[in-house]
C-alpha cells in the first residue's frame, strides 16, 4: 500500500533509541556541571559528552545515506 516513513522526533535525524542515548548523555552532563566536582572532571565530562553526540549523530545520517544509496 502506501510508503511508511519513519517518525524523527529531533532535528538530528535520530531514530528512537539514539534519541534516548543523547538524552541521557544531556542529563548526565546537567548533573556533571551542577556536582561539586572539580573543573577539570567537568570539562572532561562535556567534551565525551559532545564528542558521543556528534558521533552518534554522523553514525547516524551515515547509516541513513547508505540506505538510500542501496534503494538506488
Amino acid at each position: 500500500m502506501g510508503m511508511v516513513k519513519k517518525r524523527m522526533s529531533l532535528k538530528l535525524g535520530l531514530n528512537r533509541v539514539q534519541e534516548v542515548l543523547v538524552m541521557g548523555l544531556m542529563i548526565v552532563l546537567v548533573f556533571a556541571l551542577w556536582s561539586n566536582i572539580e573543573l577539570m572532571y567537568k570539562i572532561s565530562i562535556g567534551v565525551i559528552v559532545f564528542t558521543l553526540i556528534l558521533l552518534t549523530s554522523m553514525a547516524s545520517q551515515v547509516l541513513k545515506q547508505a540506505e538510500e544509496r542501496k534503494r538506488l
